[in-house]
C-alpha cells in the first residue's frame, strides 16, 4: 500500500504487524525476524514464569537465557540496552524485554515480549489483592501480612545491594550514588531533577576525569561476545534499526493516542475527581517522571500515595510489595494493588470488587503502556549510538544516582515498617522522617532481622525468605506479640 493511501487504522497495522518497516524498503525487501516469532514466543513466556524476585532476578533471567544460553543478544549489546532502559522512565525489566523483542521481531515481537511479561503478575496481583481488600481484616490473615511486610525489607536491601554492585565500578560513582540519597532523603530533591543532574554530571566526568567515572563497558558488541542479533545486524540493519524521522512521529502520535485515551475517556465520563481518573492521571504523571527503574519507581509511587492521596496505609504499602514479590512479572505490579485498593474504598456507585478491578487494570494501563511507546520511539536512535563513550558514561552515572534512590527507599519503607509512628521535622531546608522510639514494634524488627539474616547469611531464595517471615507472623499472632 502506497504511503498516500495509508489509513488510521493501516498505521496501526503496520505498526504491528511490520514493525514499523519503510515502506518502500517493505517492497524491495521484506524484513526478516531474527529468529521466528513461532520460536521467540514460547521463550518470552518461559522468561515470564520465571521472573520472580524484583528487576534484578528477571535482568538475570533474561540474560541467563537469552545471553548465555540462547545466544540470541551479545553481552555488550544486553548491557547497552540496559542502560538505556534504566534511562527512561518506568520498569526497566520490563522495557529490556520489549527492547530486545523489538530487535529480534520488530514492534510485534516488542509487544508480545511485554505482554507476555506482565500477564503472569497482572492475573496474580489482581487475586491476592482481591483476597486481602475483602479478609485481610482477620486476625490470622493479617498476621501472614505482617510478617509479609517485615520480610519485604531485606528484599528491598538485597536490591540495594545487587544494583550497587553493577552500578558501583569507580569512586566517582560511589560518591554520586551517596549525593543522590543526600538529596532526596534530606532534601527532598525531586526525582527526575536528580537523574538530570546525575546524566549531565556523567557526561562532563567522562570527559573530564575517566578514573572517577569508569563503566563497565558498554561499548559495541565483538569478537566472542557477539550473539545472533549482532551478526545479523552486522550484514544488514533492517528498517526497523534505522533511524526515520517518519516513523518517529508515527509512532509518537499513535502509541499518545493508545496509551492516553482512557485517560480522556475517563476526563469526559466521570470528572477528574472521581478516584478511577485520579488513579488513571497520577499513573499516566508517574509514566513521565519515574525514571531510574522499578525501585526508584518504588520510591516516588509509595510516598505519593501514602502521604499525598492518601489511598493507602505504610503497611499497606509493603503488602503491595509482597504481592509484586511474591509473583512472577515486573515489581512495579504493585500499582495494580495500589489502584485496586483506590477504587475498592471509594467506589463511587459501582461494586467495591468491579470498582477496585477496574482500578487495578487502570493504573497497569497507565504504567506499563508507555514503555513500549519509550522503545519504540528511542530504539533507533539508541541503536546508532552502540559504542559511544560519552553516552555510556551519562548511563553509567545515571544507574549510580538510582542506587542511593533506592536506599531512600529502603530506609522509608523501614522508618514506617518498625515503628508506629514518624514525625517529619523541617530544619533549614532539611527534612527528615524522625521515629518516635517508643513506637518501634518489636515483632517486626525480629521477623526483618531474621528475614535479613536468611537472605544475607544463608542465601535464601526470595519463595522460602517469604514463607517463611508469613510463618513468623502466624507464630507472632499466636503469642498476642503484634
Amino acid at each position: 500500500m502506497a504511503a498516500s493511501e495509508t489509513s488510521p487504522y493501516q498505521v496501526v497495522a503496520d505498526m504491528t504487524a511490520e514493525g514499523l518497516a519503510d515502506q518502500r524498503d517493505t517492497h524491495r525487501a521484506p524484513p526478516q525476524d531474527v529468529v521466528p516469532l513461532r520460536e521467540a514466543v514460547p521463550v518470552w513466556a518461559r522468561i515470564a514464569a520465571l521472573s520472580f524476585g524484583g528487576p534484578a532476578g528477571q535482568i538475570a533471567v533474561m540474560h541467563r537465557i537469552l545471553v548465555d544460553e540462547k545466544k540470541w543478544i551479545g553481552e555488550a549489546r544486553f548491557l547497552h540496552a540496559l542502560n538505556y532502559c534504566m534511562l527512561l522512565p518506568g520498569p526497566e525489566a520490563h522495557k529490556l524485554a520489549i527492547y530486545i523483542g523489538w530487535l529480534l521481531n520488530r514492534t510485534r515481537g516488542g509487544i508480545l515480549a511485554g505482554l507476555l511479561f506482565v500477564l503472569p503478575g497482572l492475573v496474580s496481583v489482581w487475586l491476592l489483592t482481591a483476597a486481602y481488600a475483602f479478609y485481610g481484616h482477620i486476625g490470622a490473615v493479617s498476621a501472614v501480612f505482617f510478617g509479609l511486610k517485615a520480610a519485604v525489607l531485606a528484599i528491598v536491601l538485597d536490591a540495594v545491594v545487587r544494583i550497587g554492585k553493577r552500578a558501583l565500578k569507580s569512586r566517582g560513582l560511589v560518591l554520586l550514588a551517596a549525593a543522590s540519597f543526600t538529596g532526596i532523603f534530606f532534601f527532598a530533591l525531586p526525582f527526575p531533577l536528580i537523574i538530570l543532574l546525575a546524566g549531565l554530571l556523567g557526561l562532563a566526568g567522562g570527559k573530564l576525569a575517566p578514573a572517577l567515572f569508569k563503566t563497565g563497558g558498554h561499548g559495541a558488541a565483538g569478537g566472542d561476545g557477539e550473539g545472533l542479533i549482532d551478526r545479523r545486524f552486522a550484514q544488514h540493519l533492517p528498517a526497523h534499526v534505522r533511524p526515520s524521522a517518519a516513523r518517529l512521529a508515527r509512532v509518537s502520535l499513535v502509541g499518545a493516542a493508545i496509551w492516553l485515551a482512557p485517560l480522556l475517556g475517563l476526563l469526559l465520563w466521570l470528572g477528574p475527581e472521581n478516584v478511577l481518573t485520579a488513579v488513571t492521571l497520577f499513573n499516566s504523571k508517574m509514566a513521565l517522571v519515574s525514571f531510574g527503574g522499578a525501585y526508584a519507581v518504588l520510591a516516588y509511587m509509595a510516598q505519593q500515595a501514602v502521604e499525598h492521596y492518601h489511598w493507602l496505609k505504610p503497611g499497606e504499602m509493603l503488602v503491595g510489595l509482597g504481592f509484586a514479590e511474591t509473583t512472577p512479572g515486573p515489581l512495579i505490579s504493585v500499582v495494580q494493588f495500589v489502584g485496586f485498593m483506590a477504587a475498592f474504598r471509594q467506589p463511587a456507585g459501582l461494586s467495591p470488587f468491579l470498582a477496585g478491578s477496574l482500578g487495578g487494570l487502570l493504573a497497569m494501563w497507565s504504567t506499563f503502556v508507555p514503555p513500549f511507546l519509550w522503545v519504540f520511539m528511542g530504539g533507533p536512535y539508541m541503536e546508532a549510538l552502540i559504542g559511544n563513550k560519552s553516552l555510556n558514561a551519562a548511563l553509567s552515572a545515571i544507574t549510580a544516582a538510582v542506587v542511593g534512590v533506592v536506599i531512600n527507599l529502603a530506609l522509608w519503607l523501614a522508618l514506617h515498617a518498625l515503628f508506629g509512628e514518624v514525625d517529619i521535622v523541617r530544619y533549614f531546608g532539611v527534612v527528615l522522617n524522625v521515629p518516635v522510639p517508643g513506637s518501634l514494634n518489636w515483632a517486626a524488627a525480629a521477623i526483618t532481622f531474621g528475614a535479613i539474616l536468611a537472605v544475607f547469611v544463608l542465601r535464601l531464595g526470595v519463595l522460602p525468605v517469604l514463607a517463611g517471615a508469613c510463618a513468623a507472623g502466624l507464630a507472632a499472632f499466636a503469642f498476642h506479640l503484634t
